[in-house]
């Protein structure tokens, strides 16, 4: 039996510093601050069924995110009546994907995420995959939302999950964005800092992002305010490097391997930073290679999400 099949391409994003904003409204909750997607992102392909396209019917399409099984990747292919669930060929499951394809009522999608980004490490790859699943089902399933719908959709389940508060509407942007007002498109503001450059990293590992979400964010926030009031003052790359490195130490987040790193890149007259949240260092142009260290080498992402031409009949 034949299905439909449709890919989309999402960036990875690393955030430089933000304030968290939670709200009952998922939609409505988010993140004040900005980063850098990135070329090195989360590719998602999404087969629907024959017979299983066209408008949505069940609860899925009544505007509320459905609920699904497992937190973040639980590596446990969903049990409930869906399609299956790969991650980077193995079986998985993302919860912020399931809650995704609940709410356009797409649970029978076979659903694989493919990334070389390391997940927990600070590059949204849950909010990626999110992000990712709702543009690719929406076309297979031909539901028929539109981009601003997907965005709240895959928005409001990584808040949901509490995986993520701001990369979902940053990758759906593309490039440098700035988060001027937290939450989904309607309710969220963003600019961005108008550059491009090549863009170096290394991992030493993972951060949990539930565990810093879920704490008490009144320090983290108060010096994400900080790092914004400066980067709006003057919207260039550098001025974000910098008022990464404050926010970090501002709100107590920087781990010995990452500042090391930082100090061995400015030792070598380069820009790093730590990503948010993980223990990862990044750089611009060859800051971690003139420090000696073997990065993973991208750019900064220009377009954002998008669908990719590898449609086909399987």
């Amino acid at each position: 039996m034949s299905s439909q099949r449709v890919t989309a391409f999402v960036p990875g994003h690393v955030t430089a510093f933000f304030s968290a904003h939670p709200a009952d409204d998922p939609a409505v909750a988010g993140s004040r601050g900005a980063g850098m997607t990135l070329t090195d992102g989360v590719t998602v392909r999404v087969s629907a069924p024959a017979g299983e396209t066209g408008a949505a019917t069940g609860d899925g399409a009544d505007g509320e995110t459905g609920a699904a099984t497992g937190d973040g990747a639980d590596g446990d292919a969903a049990s409930d009546g869906s399609g299956s669930r790969t991650i980077d060929g193995e079986p998985g499951s993302i919860g912020a994907v399931d809650d995704v394809l609940a709410e356009l009522d797409a649970r029978g999608a076979d659903v694989a995420v493919e990334t070389d980004l390391p997940i927990g490490a600070g590059f949204g790859v849950s909010g990626a995959a999110a992000l990712g699943a709702a543009l690719a089902a929406n076309d297979a399933f031909d539901r028929g939302r539109s981009e601003n719908e997907l965005v709240r959709i895959a928005h409001a389940a990584e808040v949901g999950r509490g995986t993520g508060l701001g990369d979902v509407v940053a990758q759906a942007r593309g490039g440098v964005p700035v988060r001027l007002e937290p939450g989904a498109p309607g309710v969220g503001a963003l600019d961005g800092v108008p550059a491009t450059a090549r863009v170096e990293y290394v991992t030493f590992g993972e951060l949990s992002t539930e565990a810093v979400l879920g704490g008490d964010t009144t320090a983290l926030s108060a010096a994400g305010v900080d790092a914004l009031d400066r980067l709006r003052a003057d919207l260039r790359l550098p001025t974000l490097m910098d008022a990464a490195r404050g926010f970090a130490r501002g709100a107590d987040l920087l781990v010995p391997e990452v500042d090391e790193a930082i100090d061995a890149v400015d030792a070598a007259g380069g820009e790093a930073a730590m990503a948010m949240l993980g223990r990862t260092v990044f750089a611009l142009g060859t800051g971690l290679s003139d420090a000696g260290y073997d990065p993973e080498v991208c750019r900064i992402d220009a377009a954002g999400a998008r669908l990719v031409d590898e449609r086909g009949r399987e």
